[in-house]
């Protein structure tokens, strides 16, 4: 699975643009209704070519167009491939939550009736285990 993955990363790689945080943060941001008004004089450009600015270069202006759709086909297979992934990862630590649980319960007893071995792990644990670090586990 990782080296399809890596074999799709390499054939969109080299048709991507790949910003710095600087450069993310200085585009114009472009949401829905702007990108309808963008689509709109798009299409102007086909209708009404004769009020297409000389320095306007509308075969870039069709690549850009063909891309910012942003290829909304592969985004949902991309967001269900992640979805597969982030589900399965919050069940499983769910899950490996709980059966941490029922062994630092039990090393809990253990060390209460001073069985050997048993309070080295307990003091180990009871710092993930206390009431402070759920509570700041919960907010991550």
């Amino acid at each position: 699975m990782k080296a399809k993955i890596e074999e799709a990363i390499g054939l969109v790689k080299p048709y991507s643009v790949i910003l710095t945080e600087d450069q993310r943060a200085s585009v114009i941001k472009v949401g829905d209704r702007k990108f309808t008004c963008v689509t709109k004089t798009f299409a102007y450009t086909k209708t009404n070519p004769e009020f297409i600015p000389s320095f306007l270069n509308v075969s870039d202006f069709e690549i850009d167009m063909k891309d910012a759709d942003g290829h909304p086909d592969i985004v949902t297979l991309i967001n269900q491939l992640f979805n597969y992934f982030d589900d399965t990862k919050l069940a499983a630590r769910s899950e490996a939550y709980s059966a941490s649980l029922y062994y630092y319960g039990n090393v809990q007893q253990a060390a209460s009736v001073n069985l050997p071995g048993a309070k080295a792990i307990y003091d180990d644990l009871k710092q993930y285990f206390s009431k402070a670090s759920k509570a700041s586990e919960e907010k991550k």
